[in-house]
């Protein structure tokens, strides 16, 4: 997510802002207390799966932008 707000479980995805029709759903979505962000998981057309790709989470009664990033989104330490 690019600014506050968590996309839960459920809420719709816009590949636009202005978009009237969601095309998906997000699967899950938390805050990460490790990364201290925002983190959801969604389906997307394979088109917009690439690495920085934007699209939107439809929260509530406003838009919020999202990204797609490379996955793991966290690596620990090891020791």
């Amino acid at each position: 997510m690019h600014e506050r707000g968590i996309a839960r479980h459920g809420y719709p995805v816009l590949l636009k802002e202005n978009d009237s029709q969601p095309t998906g759903r997000v699967t899950s979505g938390t805050q990460s207390p490790t990364l201290g962000k925002a983190l959801g998981m969604t389906y997307l057309p394979i088109e917009k799966t690439e690495i920085g790709s934007e699209f939107f989470i439809q929260i509530r009664n406003r838009t919020a932008p999202a990204r797609v990033v490379e996955l793991p989104f966290y690596s620990r330490e090891r020791r």
